[in-house]
């Protein structure tokens, strides 16, 4: 026990130490904690500066993001004429072409041990689709923009997740994680809260309030852009000689594999959360309010997803993946049978904590079993895999939602959940 405290307080220091925030990984003068006094660090000081910028572009570009989400679906439905089996095609598509990317977008990181100018990439083609959803005169036009934002957030999304274990130590990989999703959770908050506020001054006039997204998207560009610093590796020894081939692919460990099939069978129970602004607006919520959905589901995961995060580094993976399931469970169940508005909302409360509980952890499991010379390829190949997983999810959902109705779709998300808890039981053998 007092060896675990010890490495604890030694992170504490290193996540402080100037070499190690701002050029890498020369971080070997560390000076071991002689007194008490040294120990009262608090958590937000001990953790990398980076983790906090990654945090704070996220949470800009999530909120401009979350304003369109938020209303895409009541756009396409009401102002488009679209169905709800062309919401499951366009956001199972979407999704499915960024997991695509991340691949791609981590294994170069790899090989050009280069992870900034990737993420600067992503989150600016994501900014530059904004204009487009409030100017589509059809749901082509949002199928495009869709297309083109999640490509920005396939290439950004392995050379972060990357990066995030790049600056941060092992012992204290989960509380990174679990804080870069609480901010990026806070921004998927405010966004649509901001879109009912906008809704309301501007009378559910939803082009105009689209537009607004354009703002924070650019400060997101901007945040990263001025401040993001990744460490040097060009210090490390050369190991990626070409991005992925076959050699580097099977330097992946028995434990990364299963890691990815569980990443696969959680994609699969959790379809997209446009079915959660749908249903509220099934139930009879005003076209002004649906955005709350989304608040309610955003509070929870922002709120939770740092101290789940942080138990990660400390308590056993099974049993908190296996909480996050049975949340999931419970939201699918409260949906399916939701009658009115406030049963929507705890539904996507349960839904949030899921969300909390499984998204960090996940990606601590492939930081942690992935070599850190292609970690960028192990993320990509993770994401890859789970969005293609969301992508039949998706397609599955917008297919019984217009063949048998929104209740049979949620208890479908019910059981795949179910078979996931089984597949945890099984796959997290190696990690006890």
């Amino acid at each position: 026990m007092k060896q675990n405290c010890r490495r604890f307080l030694e992170w504490l220091t290193l996540a402080n130490n100037k070499e190690y925030l701002g050029h890498g990984p020369q971080c070997h003068n560390i000076t071991p904690l002689k007194n008490a006094q040294q120990t009262s660090v608090v958590w937000w000081k001990a953790m990398p500066k980076g983790i906090w910028v990654l945090g704070f572009g996220s949470l800009f570009m999530d909120l401009s993001s979350e304003m369109v989400h938020s209303l895409l679906p009541v756009f396409l439905v009401t102002s488009l004429g679209a169905s709800m089996m062309t919401v499951g095609v366009i956001e199972g598509v979407a999704e499915a072409t960024a997991a695509i990317t991340k691949v791609f977008s981590g294994a170069l990181s790899d090989y050009f041990r280069r992870r900034k100018f990737l993420l600067i990439l992503g989150y600016g083609l994501a900014a530059l689709t904004k204009p487009i959803f409030p100017m589509a005169s059809s749901a082509s036009w949002v199928f495009g923009a869709r297309f083109i934002d999640r490509i920005g957030k396939g290439i950004r999304g392995a050379p972060r997740d990357a990066l995030v274990a790049d600056i941060t130590p092992p012992e204290g990989r989960g509380a990174a994680y679990g804080l870069r999703q609480a901010l990026d959770s806070v921004g998927a908050m405010l966004g649509p809260m901001l879109a009912v506020v906008l809704m309301f001054v501007f009378v559910n006039d939803i082009r105009t309030v689209l537009w607004f997204a354009v703002i924070p998207a650019c400060i997101a560009v901007g945040i990263l852009f001025f401040f993001l610093r990744e460490p040097d590796r060009e210090r490390e020894g050369t190991s990626v000689k070409s991005p992925l081939i076959l050699h580097e692919v099977k330097r992946l460990p028995k434990r990364f594999w299963m890691t990815v099939l569980l990443g696969a069978v959680f994609s699969l129970a959790r379809f997209s959360e446009a079915f959660l602004v749908m249903r509220a607006m099934g139930v009879g919520l005003a076209i002004g309010y649906v955005p709350v959905v989304m608040i309610v589901m955003n509070l929870l995961y922002a709120g939770a997803a740092f101290p789940a995060g942080a138990a990660a580094d400390r308590f056993s993976k099974r049993t908190l993946l296996l909480m996050g399931l049975s949340f999931l469970i419970g939201a699918d169940l409260i949906l399916a049978w939701a009658s009115s508005s406030m049963m929507v909302f705890v539904g996507a409360a349960l839904w949030g904590l899921h969300m909390a509980f499984t998204q960090g952890l996940l990606s601590k499991l492939v930081a942690d079993t992935a070599p850190k010379e292609i970690l960028g390829t192990g993320f990509g190949i993770f994401n890859l895999v789970s969005g293609v997983s969301l992508l039949f999810a998706s397609l599955i959902a917008g297919f019984l939602w217009s063949t048998y109705g929104a209740p049979l779709t949620f208890y479908a998300g019910a059981g795949f959940a179910s078979i996931a808890s089984i597949g945890v039981l099984v796959a997290l053998r190696p990690f006890r």
